[in-house]
């Protein structure tokens, strides 16, 4: 054999070797990945051609798999279609999954670690697999009263149960059918896409848990928050309420929304009126390290493991002291979900203890079997609990005497904070309403990007909070 045949024939028995040892990788270490990934039309193919699992709120399906004589035998539908769009998201041949769809997939196909001994029995009797339902810990009269109060609007609502972290509301509107992506003509599908891609209302954003934007006021609990935690505050310690500061280094003012008086009130009256100059000044007192560290205890700047759908919120992270003042009411680079500020008044409505949001309860093999269960989870501890008793008195002030009282339930205590955050000079300022309840176990975050409200009429108090009313009330 000449040299350059024999070259030929050891490169060729490299590449054999480097081919059988990445088939014998995958095949050992990425098959379930592999499995997993949406872009896998081989698998996809086996699954519409697979009876998936139900997503149930209560007894109801909202997605829900029927049989077909088409070309593929199961056909996914969503009977409550938009408003439970964010929630269960779509089941697409073309456009993969989203949302429940996509993180519960194992469970809905029945491909779980924790449906093996199922797919052994059905293997032995000669019954074609099938997937698990997945229960979610959506309260149906919530997510209506969520859904009711967004129409005409844009923007996002969170519910939360606060003492175990499940998520009883998550709404957003606009939104979109997945009807329309998990159709069978996969020519319509791919025409229903483009036209959601190209929609100027941006339907299948996610606004309640997967979009960030300047929280305003709403983030003065966290700086009050932080100040508690130092020790060197309290409910009652008297603090500067200027009519307006100049911010530092600039000539800019930065004044109150209201009369605060312009002297000294209660760290409880700052809170109750929304005072922009008081909280601007214990921000930049506490200094920027500390407002971001509580911030943080909150959630900003990190994801967490959880079935609901997420993007990290932000807390800026080098600042001077103009910024910071801005920060500490909600303004300059500071960017929330509706889901963050929803955990942040979790926390402080549970004590200081902030625990891990999630969306299924449980998961039951097609033999109706529990074959997996939610078991609760502690996030953080943001506050300590004396410190955290005091801010839901603070935040019950607010809606009994100040910005907040449009959230007012006979009969229920409810605390909670305004917002209203301003974007640019030609667009409507953002509304806010975060709060909680102590009876029933309900923290909430209402969160309108725009409406047909005048501009001077936008306040978070008037417009976002009777949303956080009636969702509230829906649970009672």
């Amino acid at each position: 054999m000449n040299k350059p045949i024999r070259w030929v024939s050891v490169f060729s028995a490299f590449l054999f070797f480097a081919l059988l040892l990445n088939v014998t990788y995958s095949s050992v270490f990425r098959q379930a990945s592999l499995n997993q990934d949406s872009r896998n039309l081989r698998v996809r193919d086996a699954e519409f051609s697979q009876n998936r699992g139900d997503i149930l709120v209560g007894n109801t399906a909202v997605a829900h798999t029927v049989s077909t004589d088409g070309q593929y035998k199961y056909l996914r539908t969503y009977p409550q279609g938009a408003q439970y769009a964010p929630i269960t998201g779509y089941y697409s041949y073309y456009f993969g999954r989203s949302a429940l769809e996509q993180s519960q997939n194992a469970q809905l196909t029945g491909t779980s670690d924790s449906q093996v001994l199922q797919r052994i029995t059905g293997t032995l009797s000669g019954k074609k697999p099938q997937g698990g339902s997945v229960q979610t810990t959506i309260n149906a009269k919530a997510q209506r009263a969520a859904w009711r109060g967004l129409a005409g609007k844009k923007g996002g609502v969170v519910a939360l149960d606060y003492t175990t972290g499940a998520v009883l509301a998550m709404a957003t509107y606009p939104s979109y059918n997945p009807n329309l992506l998990a159709s069978h003509n996969l020519k319509s599908t791919q025409s229903s896409w483009k036209s959601l891609l190209a929609d100027s209302s941006r339907p299948m954003s996610n606004r309640a848990s997967k979009e960030i934007y300047p929280p305003g006021s709403t983030f003065k609990l966290v700086t009050a928050a932080a100040a508690l935690q130092t020790g060197e505050y309290s409910a009652d310690t008297q603090v500067s309420t200027p009519s307006s500061i100049t911010l530092p280094q600039t000539s800019n003012q930065l004044g109150n929304e209201i009369d605060c008086g312009n002297g000294t009130v209660s760290l409880t009256e700052a809170l109750e009126n929304s005072c922009n100059t008081a909280f601007a000044k214990i921000g930049m007192s506490l200094g920027q390290d500390k407002v971001r560290e509580q911030a943080k205890k909150f959630g900003f700047d990190s994801t967490f493991d959880s079935d609901v759908p997420i993007v990290a919120s932000r807390f800026p992270s080098t600042m001077n002291q103009a910024q910071v003042a801005l920060s500490s009411i909600g303004q300059y680079d500071v960017a929330a979900s509706p889901l963050q500020m929803a955990m942040v008044s979790a926390g402080i409505a549970n004590n200081g203890k902030l625990m891990t949001p999630y969306l299924t309860q449980s998961v039951r093999a097609s033999n109706l079997q529990t074959v997996w269960r939610h078991h609760n989870s502690k996030l953080s501890q943001p506050m300590s609990r004396a410190n955290a008793d005091q801010l839901q008195k603070m935040m019950v002030s607010v809606v009994e005497n100040g910005t907040g009282s449009p959230a007012q339930i006979d009969g229920v205590t409810v605390g909670g904070k305004t917002g209203t955050a301003q974007t640019t000079k030609d667009a409507s300022p953002y509304a806010w309403f975060v709060g909680y309840s102590e009876n029933p176990h309900v923290a909430v975050a209402v969160f309108i990007e725009s409406s047909d409200t005048e501009r001077s009429e936008i306040a978070g108090g008037s417009l976002a909070g009777p949303i956080a009313k009636s969702v509230i009330e829906a649970v009672r």
